[in-house]
């Protein structure tokens, strides 16, 4: 067994953020969790806030006192997932979209840099922005738009790659890049916006299920213990070190698709309605995954069925007043 490491992750409260701090806890870490709770969630921490090998400080990474806060020194670790993800949420709070994901991208990697620490800094697929190549890899440099309602978070997660290189190259820091593609499970805010959280919660309330565009445009999910099964191969792995990497499912569906798959699974006759696609929104995503294979032995074991219906039961349960907590 490892020994008992000391690990900081940045967006404890969030949803990828709190997943993972349970599965570290679980594995007898010691977590400091930091979060703003501008995203985040009090529900989300609420079964580990007293546990002995858990710290929670309630700040911004953007702040530079973050810098001088004792518990966080002789971190082995960093993850660093702290940013809004939802469309919903990053375009309502650009600014701090912007700042978190640059400022405060240099902030983790100075502390890591101080403590002679590892650090995975959480880039997005939203960094390829609406491709023209297809499937895409991670040398593919992206059609990203500089102005416009996406770019306070697509374009923060690039320069905070950025940050990265420079501190890789500069100073020989233990960094990690992973491009995150789209990730989901019942712990997902059912207002979150992403499409699973919509559409799984419309249907299990019999409302009309939202498709935006005609629905052709596609996307690629993976549900989150395939997710933190990557991640956690990437910190562990010396060969992802000064790297880029792709952590997502290849397996790609219309969004159509997966309207009618939801509202299958969940036996609800809900009606699908259409309406505006939102500007910039991606037409096509799927990763290629071969570096994760290649460097992590990584892939993806869990199918859109499977993982759907892990989330129509969580969620329905969570709906009818019974205990339906996050499980991964």
């Amino acid at each position: 067994m490892n020994p008992l490491k000391k690990i900081i992750v940045t967006g404890a409260a969030g949803f990828l953020g709190s997943c993972l701090t349970k599965r570290l806890l679980a594995e007898g870490n010691q977590v400091v969790g930091i979060d703003n709770m501008l995203s985040g969630r009090e529900s989300n921490i609420a079964k580990i806030r007293n546990k002995a090998n858990f710290t929670f400080i309630r700040m911004d990474v953007v702040s530079q006192e973050v810098l001088t806060l004792q518990p966080l020194k002789g971190a082995e670790e960093i993850y660093h997932l702290a940013s809004p993800a939802s469309p919903k949420f990053y375009q309502a709070a650009a600014l701090d979209t912007i700042a978190v994901n640059t400022i405060g991208t240099k902030n983790m990697l100075e502390l890591a840099k101080a403590n002679g620490a590892k650090m995975l800094y959480t880039s997005t697929s939203e960094a390829y922005g609406d491709p023209e190549i297809h499937p895409q890899q991670e040398t593919y440099r992206g059609n990203v738009n500089t102005w416009g309602p996406r770019a306070c978070y697509d374009e923060a997660k690039r320069l905070g790659e950025v940050y990265c290189y420079e501190y890789y190259h500069q100073f020989g820091a233990g960094v990690k890049v992973a491009r995150i593609f789209n990730t989901y499970s019942a712990n997902l805010r059912n207002d979150d916006g992403r499409v699973i959280s919509n559409f799984v919660n419309q249907a299990i309330r019999g409302q009309d299920i939202t498709v935006y565009g005609d629905g052709s445009q596609t996307r690629s999910f993976c549900y989150v213990d395939d997710t933190l099964d990557g991640l956690m191969l990437m910190m562990e792995k010396d060969s992802a070190t000064g790297e880029i990497i792709n952590v997502g499912n290849p397996d790609e569906y219309s969004v159509l698709h997966v309207a009618e798959l939801v509202k299958k699974l969940a036996g609800s006759n809900s009606r699908l309605t259409f309406h505006s696609l939102p500007k910039d929104d991606p037409k096509v995503r799927r990763p290629v995954i071969d570096k994760a294979i290649r460097l992590l032995g990584w892939k993806p074991q869990i199918t859109l069925e499977e993982g759907l219906i892990r989330t129509i039961d969580i969620y329905r349960s969570q709906l009818s007043g019974s205990d339906g907590g996050e499980r991964a």
